[in-house]
């Protein structure tokens, strides 16, 4: 999942993305809110971890910019924990969730994937699609024969994007955007290894290639 992380708190971004890198997450930080609105308008992102107390622009404003523009992705908010007018009026604004500060990285974690599936129509910790089933807490993978696969983040990534979309026509430059952070965008041939990868875990019919276009999760 591609996430933008707009905090101006250094150390605690220097905290957490390694850790949502760890949780799976290709992560894109603004550290102001003319920035962070920016990027959030010019790029697809799954989800957003927004501060309200940011320089230059506040979050309240940068949100409610993001709504007038009809930009669906699910956004928590993060506010002083005893602020909690910030929490109403983030609420408002149209933010899906909120967590004070400070707080443990485990429950932002654990509130990023409820909405990651609330999004995605997924109630639980699996996404199933065409007899293969993608556990998300133990970034594993079972194909149809019931053999189970350990992923690396980047396989996980990738193999998340494509079951969250079956049937959906994906170009490598999509799928490079949410395996990679933009300063480290690879190489097309790159992908089509990682592709391959998967293939032999989940059989080659799997994923489709479209010649010119793409791949494609077959959605049976």
């Amino acid at each position: 999942m591609k996430l933008l992380l707009v905090e101006d708190d250094i150390t605690l971004v220097q905290q957490l993305k390694p850790r949502l890198n760890r949780a799976g997450y290709t992560v894109e930080v603004a550290n102001n809110g003319v920035d962070g609105e920016f990027l959030g308008t010019e790029e697809a992102f799954d989800i957003v971890i927004l501060d309200l107390g940011l320089p230059q622009k506040n979050g309240l404003e940068v949100l409610r910019h993001w709504r007038r523009l009809n930009l669906n992705m699910p956004v928590i908010i993060l506010t002083a924990r005893d602020a909690w007018h910030e929490r109403v009026d983030g609420l408002k604004a149209g933010a899906d969730d909120y967590l004070g500060k400070p707080f443990h990285g485990e429950e932002l974690l654990a509130r990023l994937e409820v909405l990651i599936r609330r999004r995605f129509g997924s109630s639980g910790s699996q996404l199933c699609c065409s007899g293969i089933t993608l556990n998300t807490d133990r970034q594993q993978v079972t194909n149809g024969d019931g053999e189970t696969f350990e992923l690396t983040g980047i396989e996980y990534r990738l193999l998340h994007y494509l079951m969250s979309n079956p049937g959906k026509v994906i170009s490598k430059t999509e799928l490079s955007e949410r395996m990679y952070e933009e300063d480290q965008l690879k190489d097309s041939n790159v992908i089509e290894v990682y592709i391959n990868r998967l293939r032999k875990m989940l059989g080659k019919s799997t994923i489709e290639t479209r010649r010119g276009q793409g791949y494609c999760f077959k959605f049976q």
